[in-house]
């Protein structure tokens, strides 16, 4: 303590001389009214300034919480989409069967681990067992195809992703109408082939793939990407297609896993046509 009033005694002509200074920009700001309205002009612009900056951290911290709820609200929303076409093909078709189930839920869910450097990806999710998540169920995002559930924990999911060499998706261009596959050659992240296009369509750069519907995992029309490259050999039966992904597999964040309602229904009847051709 003796050595702060040491220090203030030290410097009592500089500590002064800052009194004054500040009192005379108050009278000056209180007597002056453009120097008045110069400097609470100034100070409000200081201010608001600092209140942006501040907000734009809280609302940084909040983007989890933020993408969390979006994500939440993107499954909720497909799955009343869903549901309004089920309510639409019922009221075309006349159907008053009250047992007829809707064919897809939707679950949000968190990408906590993801892979594009191997040949053979997989995604880590945060959903399991305990949400209703099991192997074999698709998964997109907002903006298309993600993969398929390999294996699932009580709280965690491993999604074979479509960038995995092995992983082959049904797919329709949508102009045409022609079916195909799509499948990653395990090179460039963003790009995937559409395979089985005969040579009698007319592809052209820029039409759109989607999901052809023909399972029971992959809702019909979602989307895959757009075709980028074009190539068809002389001799070859079927072109050679590069389409350009819709989602970037770099900056996959929040998912939807897609649980098929009709899946074990349709998997058992074929296996029983498959037996009796047996």
């Amino acid at each position: 303590m003796e050595r702060l009033f040491y220090f203030i005694y030290q410097y009592r002509a500089f500590f002064t001389f800052i009194v004054l200074e500040v009192f005379c920009f108050w009278l000056v700001v209180e007597n002056n009214a453009y120097q008045g309205a110069k400097f609470f002009n100034s100070s409000n612009t200081v201010v608001a300034s600092l209140n942006n900056f501040s907000q734009s951290i809280r609302d940084y911290f909040l983007l989890r919480d933020v993408n969390t709820t979006l994500a939440e609200e993107n499954a909720v929303l497909r799955r009343r989409v869903e549901q309004d076409n089920q309510r639409l093909e019922m009221d075309t078709l006349a159907l008053r069967d009250t047992t007829l189930t809707r064919r897809f839920d939707f679950v949000s869910a968190k990408v906590v681990n993801n892979h594009v450097d191997q040949f053979k990806n997989f995604i880590t999710i945060n959903k399991g067992k305990d949400e209703g998540v099991t192997a074999g169920m698709a998964v997109i995002s907002p903006l298309g195809v993600v993969g398929k559930v390999k294996m699932v924990s009580s709280h965690y999911g491993v999604v074979t992703s479509l960038l995995h060499i092995d992983m082959m998706v049904s797919a329709v261009l949508k102009r045409t109408g022609h079916f195909g596959s799509v499948q990653w050659e395990g090179h460039d992240p963003g790009l995937v082939k559409l395979k089985y296009i005969p040579r009698h369509v007319n592809p052209m750069v820029g039409d759109t793939v989607v999901t052809s519907g023909f399972n029971a995992i992959f809702p019909e029309g979602i989307m895959i990407g757009t075709v980028t490259d074009v190539k068809l050999g002389n001799e070859a039966l079927s072109y050679d297609l590069s389409v350009k992904l819709s989602q970037d597999f770099r900056k996959l964040s929040y998912v939807t896993v897609v649980k098929s309602e009709l899946k074990h229904e349709l998997d058992s009847l074929e296996q029983a046509v498959n037996e009796l051709e047996k």
